[in-house]
């Protein structure tokens, strides 16, 4: 697999393929969780596992922060060999010895301060329970889903999509299977669905880890050379991907902590099916970002604009595809995300499609502004990156949040992220257009 030589429609697809794998079926721990603890235990498992859903994000975004940060720099440095003065490995190591300090900080931190992180992500009497219940068996196992996540990146960017795929799939057909046998079969409830999830995290993480006993794999573990520097360059260059997921756990603290004031638990149990239909989303958008970026990465080092522009043409064309696809979908049948999700109470099956077509909206652009944070990155320009991610992620959304429900009127909360995608899609147009046209068509 040539990156450098080999044609960009085929190992676009073939990334693709494996990136969208990787990230859809990364996406069913929470999925399938909400799906059948829905089903056992109806709204208040759905507003349990909503509140959960930001101490994923960030666990997540801490491994694609190490992962991504360290892998575009890993490839930038393999695609300008002629003239490179530094080992990529020394990357890769800094980037592990990032993710064991980052996990046990984040291990600590869900293990001494589980309640008042749940009460902080709002949950009441009973959604802190079961939400607590839910986590006990994860708490065990809690770094892996971290290094999955930066294992997956460096796999990518060693050739070996394949495996990131085939590790992540092993877990989630697990999560699955796990899932139905633990909360319904065995009769354990979402405590069944929390232990399913911790097991799979733990398979992935195992096959993954047989990329280092293969002939194809060329990270290793070396002596870096300045280390706090080079986890310094990886931090920033890795900053916007790893604020993506942040700010879905930000802004969905800020929409529990607002439904729950002026709208509700019924909206809460909606707006926790809404988290999970968006993960979807940004899982699509993820994908479309991560087959380019180790493509444009190494090519970018060799100075090969032109197979930059080819890589970035298909890449856009599939960010469109999502948009129109997941935005549809959102439109014409949004109860059977409710019914998939839940057994639904009348109450809840009545509100549920207003809510879901309005924010629905957001899905139209959510894929080519995910998408320009990988490509910025991939570039080396991580400001216009750390632009968009805190942009959309923080500082327009948040404020929309807050102030639309008191502006207009409490449903108006569901334009927030409709209205920040449009403001964020005039800048990453303009700054892609101009990047694009600097590269060099050697």
């Amino acid at each position: 697999m040539d990156l450098l030589r080999g044609k960009i429609k085929n190992l676009y697809f073939k990334y693709l393929a494996a990136a969208f794998g990787s990230a859809l079926i990364t996406s069913i721990y929470s999925i399938v969780d909400m799906a059948m603890v829905g089903q056992y235990q109806g709204p208040e498992g759905v507003a349990a596992l909503a509140v959960v859903a930001p101490i994923w994000n960030v666990i997540y975004s801490l491994g694609l922060l190490m992962g991504i940060g360290g892998s575009v720099i890993f490839s930038t440095l393999r695609g300008g060999k002629r003239n490179k003065k530094e080992d990529e490995n020394e990357y890769f190591t800094a980037a592990v010895i990032g993710s064991v300090v980052l996990a046990s900080l984040a291990w600590a931190g869900i293990i001494c301060f589980e309640r008042p992180v749940l009460l902080f992500f709002g949950a009441e009497e009973v959604t802190l329970s079961l939400a607590q219940v839910y986590l006990v068996p994860i708490k065990y196992v809690f770094p892996c889903f971290l290094f999955n996540q930066m294992l997956a990146a460096f796999l990518r960017n060693d050739k070996n999509p394949g495996l990131a795929t085939g590790a992540v799939l092993s877990g989630g057909i697990f999560n699955v299977v796990g899932d139905y046998v633990f909360v319904f079969v065995l009769d354990m409830g979402i405590f069944g669905a929390g232990l399913a999830t911790a097991m799979g995290s733990v398979i992935t993480f195992l096959v993954m880890l047989t990329h280092f006993l293969t002939k194809r794999n060329t990270l290793a573990l070396v002596r870096p050379f300045r280390a706090l520097d080079k986890m310094r360059k990886i931090v920033i260059t890795g900053f916007s991907t790893f604020f993506i997921d942040v700010a879905m756990g930000i802004l969905t603290v800020l929409f529990n902590r607002q439904i729950m004031k002026y709208l509700g638990t019924d909206a809460l149990a909606v707006y926790g099916v809404i988290v999970n239909v968006s993960t979807f989303v940004q899982c699509c958008a993820y994908s479309v970002g991560q087959a380019a970026q180790p493509i444009i990465s190494i090519n970018y080092g060799a100075k090969l604009g032109g197979r930059i522009k080819e890589t970035l043409k298909y890449s856009l064309a599939m960010a469109v595809f999502f948009s129109a696809f997941w935005t549809a979908l959102t439109l014409m049948v949004p109860n059977l995300f409710i019914k998939i999700f839940m057994s639904p109470t009348p109450e809840v099956l009545q509100i549920a499609p207003g809510i879901i077509r309005v924010y629905g909206i957001s899905f139209l652009l959510l894929p080519l502004n995910i998408f320009s944070t990988y490509y910025f990155q991939a570039l080396m320009k991580p400001k216009a990156a750390f632009f968009v991610s805190v942009s959309r992620g923080m500082v327009i959304s948040g404020l929309l949040i807050l102030s639309l429900p008191v502006l207009l009127r409490p449903d108006a909360l569901w334009m927030a992220m409709p209205v920040t995608e449009l403001v964020v899609v005039v800048f990453v147009m303009a700054r892609m257009k101009k990047y694009t046209k600097e590269l060099s068509i050697s």
